[in-house]
């Protein structure tokens, strides 16, 4: 699994609140993808909870 953060994030914290070991908020979300293994459900539920849906995660 990749997770990517792509144009229009509003940094509103869902994902780092759902998932910190993966998405870190500074200005924009950030994904780090060499924690995503062990974290995939968690990440799912960060990309459907994301109110602009910029998180996009490709299998």
């Amino acid at each position: 699994m990749y997770v990517r953060i792509v144009e229009g994030c509003i940094a509103c914290g869902v994902c780092e609140s759902i998932c910190p070991n993966v998405f870190t908020v500074y200005d924009t979300a950030q994904a780090d993808n060499a924690n995503v293994p062990g974290f995939e459900s968690e990440c799912r539920e960060a990309s459907a909870a994301c109110p602009v849906s910029v998180i996009k995660i490709e299998e």
